[in-house]
Order: C-alpha cells, then sequence, then structure tokens
C-alpha cells in the first residue's frame, strides 16, 4: 500500500491511454485510462475550464488539495495537470461505478437496509475526515459514492466538486445555482448566513433517501419547485407506513439529519455512534451484493445513455 502512495505520476497527457467514458458531466468526462509507465488503470476526469468559466488558479489549488487527502474512504487524485484548455485530474479507478449507477442498472427501488447501513457508514467516516481537516464536500449524493471492485466505499469528487466536476444535477458557484438542487440544504439555498459542514449532513440524510427508494425525494420537480418545497414544506423522511420495511432506527437517523436548523444536526462523529450502524456489514459484503453479476463499468454507461437517448426521442415523438 505504502509503495503505491510513493508512486509519481508522470504529468502530460502522452502518458496516459484513454479507453472508454465511464462518466459525462455538464463541462466534464470521465473516462478509463492506462497509465502507460505503470502499466495501470486509472480514472481520468477532464474538465473544460473554458466552457465552465472557472477561474484556473482556483482550479488548481483544489485539485492540488484533492492529491492531500488521505483516508480510505475519500478518493484522492494521483495528479492533475493542464493541457490545451482542459484539466486533466488522474484518480484511482473506482470499477463498481457509483451508487447512482448501480441502482439504475440493478436496484431501481433501492437497496435493503443492511447495504444502505453498510455504505453510509463509510461515506460518514470519509465526511467525518473531511470535517475535521476543516473541508465542506458540498456534493454528498448517491452519484459521489463511489464502489471499487471489491467493494471498498469512496466519497468521491471532493473539493474540485464545489464548482467543477458535476455530474450534471447541479453546478454551484458561491452565490448562485442552477440544476436540480435535490440534495441542497435549506441554509445552502437561503444564502442569508453562510454554512457550514452541517450542509454536508442535510445531503447525507437526502442521500439516506436515495439509497433507500431509488430517487431523491422531488426528483421528479422541476428546480424552483424545488426550492420552493425544500424550503416551505416539512422536511422530507421515511413514510412510517409505506416504508414499513425499514427499521424504526432508520427513520430517525435521517430525521436527526433533515433538521432545517442546521445547529440541531449531529455531527458526522456523532451520527457513526448511531444505533442504524450496529447492523453495518463488510467492503467484501458489498461485493458481493452489489457488484456480483453487473456488466462492467463501461457496458453499463452505454446502456444507460442508450435508455436516455431513446427517452429523449419517444418524448419529442409526442
Amino acid at each position: 500500500m505504502k509503495e503505491a502512495e510513493k508512486k509519481k505520476y508522470p504529468i502530460g497527457p502522452e502518458h496516459y491511454e484513454l479507453l472508454e467514458e465511464i462518466g459525462q458531466g455538464v463541462s466534464a468526462y470521465v473516462h478509463r485510462a492506462r497509465c502507460i509507465s505503470f502499466n495501470e488503470i486509472v480514472a481520468i476526469k477532464i474538465l473544460d475550464f473554458e466552457r465552465d468559466n472557472c477561474d484556473l488558479n482556483n482550479v488548481s489549488r483544489e485539485a492540488q488539495t484533492m492529491i492531500l487527502v488521505d483516508h480510505p474512504n475519500v478518493l484522492k487524485s494521483h495528479c492533475s495537470f493542464v493541457s490545451d484548455h482542459n484539466l486533466w485530474v488522474v484518480m484511482p479507478y473506482m470499477a463498481g461505478g457509483s451508487c447512482l449507477h448501480i441502482l439504475k442498472a440493478a436496484f431501481p427501488d433501492g437497496f435493503e437496509e443492511v447495504v444502505i447501513a453498510t455504505v453510509l457508514r463509510e461515506v460518514l467516516k470519509g465526511l467525518e475526515y473531511l470535517h475535521h481537516h476543516g473541508h465542506i464536500h458540498r456534493d454528498v449524493k448517491a452519484g459521489n459514492i463511489l464502489i471499487d471492485s471489491r467493494g471498498a466505499i469512496k466519497l468521491g469528487d471532493f473539493g474540485v466538486s464545489a464548482c467543477l466536476f458535476d455530474s450534471g444535477d447541479r453546478q454551484r458557484t458561491r452565490n448562485t445555482f442552477v440544476g436540480t438542487p435535490c440534495w441542497m440544504a435549506p441554509e445552502v439555498m437561503e444564502q442569508l448566513h453562510g454554512y457550514d459542514f452541517k450542509a454536508d449532513i442535510w445531503s447525507f440524510g437526502i442521500t439516506a433517501l436515495e439509497l433507500a427508494h431509488g430517487h431523491a425525494p422531488f426528483s421528479k420537480y422541476p428546480p424552483m419547485k424545488v426550492l420552493l418545497m425544500t424550503l416551505q414544506n416539512a422536511p422530507p423522511g421515511l413514510d412510517y407506513e409505506r416504508d414499513r420495511k425499514f427499521s424504526k432506527s432508520f427513520k430517525q437517523m435521517i430525521a436527526s439529519c433533515l433538521v432545517k436548523d442546521p445547529s440541531k444536526r449531529p455531527t458526522a462523529s456523532k451520527l457513526l455512534k448511531n444505533s442504524f450502524f450496529k447492523q453495518a456489514r463488510s467492503n467484501d459484503y458489498i461485493g458481493r451484493r452489489l457488484l456480483e453479476g453487473l456488466p462492467a463499468l463501461g457496458e453499463r454507461m452505454k446502456a444507460l445513455k442508450v435508455a436516455y437517448y431513446r427517452l429523449v426521442i419517444f418524448s419529442s415523438l409526442l
């Protein structure tokens, strides 16, 4: 393990062979790739910062922060560099893909509770580490929970995710956002008094609902409607009647995260002690329950794209 950490990944596009596309956002693409000098499979995120209108110095600084991350539940980057008007970020390849893609491919109605507890416990460990070091993730959601071939779970898209590497659900800058703000805490939407790491705890609660149902609450509504519903309605949660298959401790854990007053939400450290997480299992369990029998990530991405384009064509015919 230590040897891998000491590896100095080469700088420059000529050192990498881009293979198939495994992810796409508003202004970024993710490819499976081969680092030629190490003959190692990696993931490379390529961001067009001209199109995204981002400050290059800021981008480079945040990309550097990703390299310094050192926790088993937070995806780090091996290196980053600028080529033409693109930023390349070289990262470990997470062959299982994201929880969002696994939900879409094989679990459209959500995961079972033991799987959710296992996934969320690992995410919380990553958040505890980030918050302890003064970072806010800002983009906790199923699409940013990544799984490797052995079932290990990492929180992805930290640092540069804040305004750059988005999966298309939302783009966020300091005072404005567009897209679907389903995971966004009320205080982030209001932009009145700023926000702190407790905004991640709200997003964590929304992500728990997303893993339970296969989609985030309010996901079928347009962005402005989501804003109004989040700010004006009671917080979403598991329904005591409709969601009977889930335990009381799961319902209470989610309710504790989805409190509108951020000061009343628990910290990641406190949440880890919640009785809900006692049922969490090992990485091997995740590998067996979620990954066995799934097509390769590139194949799944192709199938999702085909399904999406079919839907677009069908909608245009109506």
